[in-house]
């Protein structure tokens, strides 16, 4: 698993050359409902293991959550059950707010 900054995954999700990510937020519904990144996923971090069946074995996957400590743990998971290309938001949706969209709300 591989960390990534807000800024490196805004450039990256700029890059027309190069094919987008899959950005998987595993917060909480009450959590998603106040803010996500636009094309998210929403799949909460105690569903995974029951619907990552769901997830392209070989794609790019950003896990994201508030902070990037949960993110963390399903990315690790995720690496763990043979998944190649996963990444965390280092920061979570918090950094992504502060240093990419300030109309993100915070929490």
């Amino acid at each position: 698993m591989r960390q990534l900054s807000a800024r490196a995954l805004a450039e990256w999700l700029a890059d027309g050359e190069r094919s987008k990510p899959l950005l998987l937020d595993v917060r909480e519904a009450h959590e998603w409902n106040i803010g996500h990144l636009a094309g998210a996923q929403h799949m909460p971090m105690h569903s995974v293991p029951g619907r990552m069946g769901e997830l392209a074995r070989d794609a790019d996957i950003v896990c994201i959550c508030h902070h990037g400590g949960r993110s963390a743990q399903v990315a690790m998971f995720l690496k763990q059950q043979g998944y190649s290309k996963i990444y965390n938001l280092a920061g979570g949706v918090d950094a992504w707010a502060c240093e990419i969209d300030p109309a993100m709300p915070r929490y």
